[in-house]
């Protein structure tokens, strides 16, 4: 432990990194703290930070402002993949790790710094993505990991040493879940929560919206355009990355959009029992797929739909920054050339209703696909393909009834 004498900290101002930084000092000769926050959208979350960050022994705070780059590089390709894991996650916390952890080796390097500290548990995916980041981005570095070796075993023994070390904490025994907030998403673990069977209390938990049953009784409509499977714009304006999302949050919340309660497999094994508030990009995601419904010949969005889910995997393994990851995004990119266009949608508690979708690339003929006389399909074709089609079953049903007349 000597050896190190400068840490720097992957910092939240939440539970575990609030008393991570004296318990660095306490447990590691007096070292110098140097804390980096990357800001993805937190909010409020950041307020104050600093000066608690200094009060509790840090030497000095960065707040890295990543938001751009979180939603446009990472969160976008995402939606391009159409990436969701186990059917239901949007992978909210996921994707914003490694874009975290490639900053906080960056400042590392630069500061000159001995170790990288992070306060995930040994039970999560956190402290994959980010320790793969790191290995990624910095080989050789220590990495700090408290919670495989601290004296803490349980959230309430850190709120004691909080107490105890005159420690501020927004969050007491009663409120006490485990949260991830940033501009995608709102994650709600820990106690009522753990217990599978207890609805959760969306009344108490919900911050990016309201339950479907508070929801307006009207419905609200909108348009989305995209560009090579980029929203672009919203009823007709023109949003970068992060004002569009900031936009569908609020439409959604207050629709009751986008929540997810899930008993999800994590990475190292064990199932954990989650709520997740993802308004704009459940709406995101929905319109999205649509686009590509007209756009998409049926082999590639098929084949599409299997790369998703292989995607969604490397996300939430932490494996963003790995050769496979790179290769299906260049794969997914090439499906987007033509994913261009409009998307009406109807949000009504808690439900995306499809209300109209156009693209100057759609593969859909109504010329084609009309119930009405036309001359573009001849009916009397179908008979052959069905022939040619079912050929295989045909041969195998006669195989099997000669076999059985010959019993």
């Amino acid at each position: 432990m000597a050896d190190i004498k400068k840490v720097v900290l992957a910092y939240s101002g939440g539970l575990d990194t609030s008393i991570i930084i004296p318990w660095l000092k306490e447990n590691y000769d007096n070292c110098e703290v140097i804390a980096v926050s990357g800001n993805v959208g937190q909010g409020t979350e950041l307020d104050g930070l600093e000066e608690k960050a200094l009060a509790t022994g840090a030497s000095k705070l960065y707040i890295e402002d990543l938001t751009k780059e979180f939603i446009e590089e990472y969160v976008y390709p995402t939606l391009k993949a159409d990436a969701v894991y186990e059917n239901k996650y949007l992978l909210g916390t996921s994707f914003a790790r490694p874009i975290i952890a490639k900053r906080i080796v960056e400042i590392a390097l630069a500061e000159g710094a001995d170790a990288i500290c992070h306060g995930c548990t040994g039970k999560g995916n956190d402290q994959v993505r980010f320790e793969l980041a790191i290995k990624r981005f910095a080989p050789q570095m220590k990495i700090i990991a408290p919670w495989r070796t601290w004296e803490f075993k349980s959230r309430e023994q850190e709120i004691e040493y909080a107490e105890q070390h005159n420690i501020p904490l927004k969050i007491n025994r009663e409120t006490n879940y485990s949260k991830d907030k940033n501009l995608w998403h709102l994650s709600h673990e820990g106690l009522d929560l753990e217990n599978p069977w207890n609805e959760p209390q969306y009344d108490k938990i919900l911050e990016m919206g309201v339950s479907p049953e508070k929801a307006p009784d009207e419905a609200t409509y909108i348009t989305l355009s995209f560009e090579k499977g980029v929203p672009v714009a919203l009823n007709g304006e023109k949003l970068d990355g992060p004002a569009m999302v900031a936009a569908l949050n609020e439409l959604g919340g207050k629709n009751g959009i986008g929540i997810a309660d899930m008993v999800e497999n994590r990475l190292v094994g064990m199932k954990s029992r989650g709520v997740y508030e993802t308004p704009g990009g459940t709406i995101l995601y929905h319109a999205h797929n649509k686009l590509e419904e007209i756009c998409l010949d049926r082999d590639t969005y098929h084949y599409k739909q299997q790369v998703g889910i292989r995607f969604a995997e490397l996300v939430y393994f932490g494996q963003w920054f790995t050769p496979l990851r790179e290769a299906l995004s260049a794969f997914v990119d090439s499906t987007q050339e033509h994913v261009t266009g409009d998307v009406r949608l109807k949000l009504y508690k808690g439900n995306i209703i499809d209300a109209g979708v156009k693209s100057p690339y759609s593969l859909y003929d109504e010329d084609i696909a009309t119930f009405d006389e036309d001359e573009v399909y001849d009916q009397n074709d179908s008979a052959g393909f069905i022939n040619l089609f079912g050929l295989p079953i045909k041969v195998q049903a006669m195989k099997e009834q000669a076999a059985g007349n010959n019993q």
